[in-house]
């Protein structure tokens, strides 16, 4: 039952969960999370213009290749609820290693020589990325108690500078290395190296701590136990922040299926509607900064919800109206809305929790929640374009879908703690 933060009963385990640890230089820990979010998305949007070559080179029919950006986003679903208990486990900082370590493996599966192969990756880099989604806000909350949702906007905000700079650079990177896609999208596992490497210091402190050979500053007793949030899966604002999150999520991820399509089936070159879809993805990057930092000013979220909702419709009803004339409204408007409700809904996870194993959990639930949803919405958009014979009938539901999310935001944004 959500409570507010006055009313918030002190509850006690026996079973501790790490406390705020600054475990390397700031400095050395804000570069170790922001290179590890800039690997989030990167191996996810490299993909997208390469899909045709991926299509001829193994003579696949059009669902399979809907299929190379589906089932990422699907697993991201499945492995989100696992985190948790692997964060138990092992450790925070571990667990962020191996995850990265995973999806830079995942990235070279995905380009051998078989479409058994390109679908493991797939299914290995969604499960990796679960993994981050879900460790990064706990670490976050823990490491910045009185900075979390500043800093959810920092990493959030580099998590689609990754995305951007993998769609912009997949050709030229395919023409400058001369091996295909196969070398172009097989490059980003450097990437994950780096961060790994980076890294690296966050895991040996953490060893050295565990094992008493160094000294951790903590900013309360770490013989305080912290409350773990019992029955979240029967919490109604957990509910809503998942369904926020969702329903988002699928917005965004049908759009990024189907945009550049819509306009060019509306007459758009499409070179040009490649340029449309391609900034509405850099202003993303604004609103996934700058909404989480209007969100930890606030005592409640409920009005900033909202307007990203109303954003999304606003932009959606410009190209299902005016696709053609209005695609470049639509893509700062739609921009905005989507990079601030990814912002928002990563900031309601440090925001509706207490401690860092309540984010993790929060983060578990919502994201497997949310990830499953959204995979879901570039399948659908599809079948039923095929179904109707254009975008009238998917953008309407997709306006419809857009109340539930100002509902699920409104319920999201009180102020109350899990």
């Amino acid at each position: 039952m959500a409570v507010t933060r006055a009313q918030q009963p002190v509850v006690t385990t026996s079973v501790p969960f790490p406390v705020r640890s600054r475990l390397a230089h700031p400095a050395l820990l804000l570069t170790g999370i922001l290179l590890v979010a800039l690997n989030m998305r990167a191996c996810l949007a490299a993909v997208s213009p390469m899909v045709g070559e991926i299509q001829r080179s193994f003579g696949l029919s059009a669902t399979a290749s809907g299929l190379i950006t589906t089932v990422p986003v699907l697993f991201q679903g499945v492995g989100a609820p696992l985190t948790p208990r692997l964060t138990r486990r092992f450790g925070t900082e571990r667990v962020v290693l191996g995850a990265v370590l995973v999806l830079g493996a995942g990235v070279l599966l995905r380009v051998l020589p078989s479409v058994a192969a390109l679908y493991a990756g797939c299914v290995v880099i969604g499960v990796a990325i679960a993994v981050l989604n879900v460790s990064m806000p706990g670490l976050v909350k823990r490491e910045f108690p009185d900075r979390a949702a500043a800093m959810t906007g920092v990493y959030s905000t580099t998590m689609l500078v990754g995305a951007t700079m993998a769609a912009g650079l997949s050709v030229p990177l395919e023409h400058a290395l001369g091996g295909g896609w196969e070398a172009s999208l097989g490059a980003w596992s450097l990437l994950a190296l780096v961060a790994a490497v980076a890294w690296l210091p966050q895991v040996l402190r953490a060893r050295a701590a565990r094992d008493g050979a160094g000294v951790v500053s903590v900013t309360k007793p770490p013989v305080t136990p912290v409350r773990p949030v019992q029955g979240i899966w029967r919490s109604p604002l957990a509910w809503q922040i998942s369904l926020f999150m969702g329903i988002s999520s699928l917005l965004v991820y049908t759009l990024v299926a189907w945009m550049p399509t819509i306009l060019a089936d509306h007459g758009m070159d499409r070179g040009e509607a490649g340029l449309v879809f391609a900034f509405s993805n850099l202003v993303q990057v604004a609103g996934a900064f700058l909404v989480p930092l209007f969100a930890g000013r606030m005592t409640n979220q409920r009005a900033l919800a909202v307007s990203m909702a109303l954003l999304n419709a606003v932009g959606i009803a410009v190209l299902l109206i005016a696709p053609v004339p209005g695609a470049w409204v639509a893509a700062v408007i739609l921009g905005v809305a989507q990079g601030g409700s990814l912002g928002l809904g990563l900031a309601f996870i440090v925001l509706r929790t207490d401690s860092a194993a309540g984010a993790a959990q929060l983060g578990g639930m919502s994201q497997a929640v949310g990830y499953l949803v959204a995979a879901a919405g570039p399948v659908g958009a599809g079948a039923l374009r095929q179904a109707t014979g254009g975008w009238t009938t998917p953008l309407a539901l997709m306006l419809v879908l857009v109340s539930v999310v100002a509902v699920a935001g409104w319920g999201a944004g009180r102020d109350r703690t899990l």
